[in-house]
C-alpha cells in the first residue's frame, strides 16, 4: 500500500507546508538494487583509545570497495582532533566536515567512562555531516565477555547511546551497536556488507552479537562459505512457509534472487497463487498446511528427494485478535498452533532426521507484537514471543552442528493486512519509529536472506528487528 503522506511531505508543496506547520518530515529510503555497490559515499572509520578492529575494517573496507567514487580505497591518513581521538577518513585531500556515508568507530578499546569523550567528541564533529539514508556503526565488546567493571559498564553504557543516537539523526539514517567477540574481527566483511548496504534499510537501534565463526561452525565440519557477495545463496536448497502473498513472497524472491533454489510452501487454499510465486522465482510449490499431524514428516520425505535443505524460513503465520476475555478457544488454539507449536515439531523433525545440511540456516518470523505486546494480541504475541524462545533455546543444538538459528521481528510493514487497518491507527503505526515510515516486504525478505548467507556466519541465536527503530518496545 502507497504512503501518501510519505510522498506528500516530499513533495516541493509538501516539504514548506510541512516546515511551516512543524510536521515530520520522513525521508523515503535507499534499497538495494542489483550490480550496485555496497555503499555510495564516503566512510569515516574512527576509533578511541587502543581501538582493537581497525585492522579489520581496514581490510573489510577493502574487500567490499566502500569508496565508491574510485572504486578504489586510497592510502590511510590520520588526523588527531582536539580531544586526541585518532580518526581516519577515506579520501585523501578532502576537508573535516565533507559528506560522508558512513561512520565506523572502533570503541572496543574504550575501558573507563571518560573515555568515552572522544566517541561524543567524534559523534558531535560528524553526525551533521551524514548523508540522507547514511550509516552509523558502533563496534564493542559485548558487556558480558569483559573481566573489568568499568569496561562492562563502558560498553554496556553504548546500547543506550546508540538507541538515542538512532532516533536523532533521522533522515532515513541507520544506527547499529555490533559487539564483536574476541577471535571474531576476522569476518566483519559479511556483517558491514549487510548494515552497510540499503539491504538494510529498515533495520535500525539493534544491538548485533557478532560471534566467532568457529562457535558457530566447529572446525570439524567441512562448511564451504561463498564470498560471492552479490549471489550469497547460490545453489542453496531453501523451504519458505506462507509464501503464497505479501512478505513470504517477497523471501521467496529475494531468495531466489541471490541464487537460492526455493521450495515454496502455504495451505492448499493458496495453491494458485503459491504456484505464481513459484513460477516468478523458479522453483517448486509445495501445497501443505502445516499444522497437519503429517505435515513434519511430509516435509522430511521432500528434503531427503531433493537431497536435503540448506535452510528453512518458518513465515507462515496468522492472526485472530480478540482481548483475551472475549478470545474463543479456537482462536487461541489456531494461533499458537500455526505461529508456534508448527515450526517449532518442524525444525525438531527436520533436525533429528539429519535432512539439514551440515551449514543449514534456519529463520523464524516473529514480530514486534512478540516483543512489546498489543492489545487484542494475547495469542499473537504469546506465539510470537514464543518463537523468540524457541530461536534462543534451538541455538546451542544447531551451533554444535555447525548450523545457526535466528530471528527477525517485523514493525509495521505495508501489506495487505496492515493495510486493512482504520487510517487513524494505520497512521499512528506508520509514524511511531524512527524513520517516520512503514517498511516493506522487501525490507524483511533482505534481512532473512542475509541471515540465511553464509555472510551471516557470526549470528547465531539472536532476534533483528525490522521496524525503523519502532518506538514500541525494547
Amino acid at each position: 500500500m502507497t504512503d501518501s503522506y510519505l510522498a506528500f511531505a516530499n513533495s516541493a508543496i509538501g516539504a514548506r507546508l510541512a516546515a511551516a506547520l512543524g510536521l515530520p518530515r520522513p525521508v523515503p529510503l535507499e534499497r538495494f538494487t542489483a550490480h550496485h555497490p555496497v555503499l555510495q559515499g564516503d566512510v569515516l572509520i574512527a576509533a578511541g583509545p587502543s581501538p582493537h578492529l581497525l585492522p579489520a575494517l581496514v581490510q573489510a573496507s577493502q574487500v567490499l570497495q566502500l569508496n565508491t567514487v574510485s572504486h578504489q580505497l586510497p592510502a590511510w591518513t590520520a588526523m588527531c582532533n582536539q580531544a586526541g581521538m585518532m580518526t581516519g577518513r577515506w579520501g585523501v585531500g578532502e576537508q573535516p566536515g565533507a559528506p560522508i556515508k558512513a561512520l565506523l568507530y572502533d570503541a572496543t578499546g574504550l575501558t573507563r567512562i571518560e573515555q568515552a569523550d572522544h566517541l561524543y567528541h567524534c559523534l558531535q564533529d560528524t553526525v551533521r555531516s551524514l548523508l540522507p539514508s547514511g550509516r552509523v556503526m558502533l563496534l564493542a565488546r559485548s558487556p558480558q565477555a569483559c573481566n573489568d567493571v568499568q569496561q562492562a559498564t563502558v560498553q554496556r553504557a553504548l546500547e543506550g547511546l546508540m538507541r538515542s543516537l538512532a532516533k536523532e539523526v533521522k533522515r532515513g539514517i541507520a544506527v547499529q551497536l555490533i559487539q564483536v567477540d574476541e577471535g571474531a574481527e576476522t569476518s566483519l566483511t559479511g556483517c558491514l556488507q549487510f548494515f552497510l548496504s540499503p539491504r538494510s534499510a529498515y533495520v535500525s537501534g539493534q544491538v548485533i552479537r557478532w560471534q566467532c565463526p568457529s562457535t558457530i561452525a566447529p572446525a570439524s565440519l567441512p562448511v564451504q562459505w561463498t564470498t560471492d557477495v552479490n549471489q550469497p545463496l547460490a545453489g542453496r536448497r531453501l523451504l519458505v512457509t506462507g509464501a503464497s502473498r505479501g512478505i513470504g513472497a517477497a523471501i521467496a524472491q529475494t531468495l531466489a534472487r541471490d541464487g537460492a533454489r526455493v521450495v515454496c510452501l502455504d495451505v492448499p487454499s493458496s495453491a494458485a497463487a503459491l504456484q505464481t510465486v513459484a513460477e516468478q522465482v523458479g522453483g517448486w510449490a509445495l501445497p501443505l498446511d502445516i499444522t497437519d499431524p503429517q505435515a513434519a514428516q511430509t516435509l522430511v520425505d521432500r528434503a531427503r528427494s531433493d537431497g536435503g535443505w540448506d535452510g528453512v524460513v518458518h513465515n507462515a503465520g496468522i492472526t485472530r485478535d480478540k482481548t483475551i476475555a472475549r478470545m474463543p478457544e479456537h482462536a487461541w488454539r489456531s494461533v499458537t498452533t500455526v505461529n508456534l507449536l508448527s515450526p517449532a515439531v518442524i525444525t525438531q523433525t527436520l533436525l533429528d532426521a539429519q535432512v539439514l545440511a551440515a551449514d543449514a540456516r534456519v529463520v523464524c518470523v516473529s514480530s514486534i507484537s512478540g516483543i512489546a505486546g498489543n492489545v487484542g494480541q494475547t495469542n499473537y504475541a504469546f506465539s510470537k514471543a514464543g518463537v523468540i524462545g524457541l530461536v534462543q533455546s534451538m541455538a546451542p543444538a544447531f551451533a554444535a552442528r555447525g548450523m545457526a538459528i535466528n530471528a527477525v521481528a517485523p514493525g509495521f510493514i505495508e501489506t495487505q493486512m496492515t493495510a486493512a487497518i482504520p487510517f487513524a491507527i494505520r497512521e499512528a503505526g506508520r509514524r511511531m519509529n524512527a524513520m517516520g515510515q512503514g517498511g516493506l516486504p522487501v525490507d524483511v525478505a533482505e534481512t532473512i536472506a542475509w541471515l540465511m548467507s553464509p555472510l551471516s556466519r557470526g549470528v547465531n541465536g539472536q532476534v533483528i528487528r525490522v521496524c525503523g527503530q519502532s518506538w514500541l518496545g525494547a
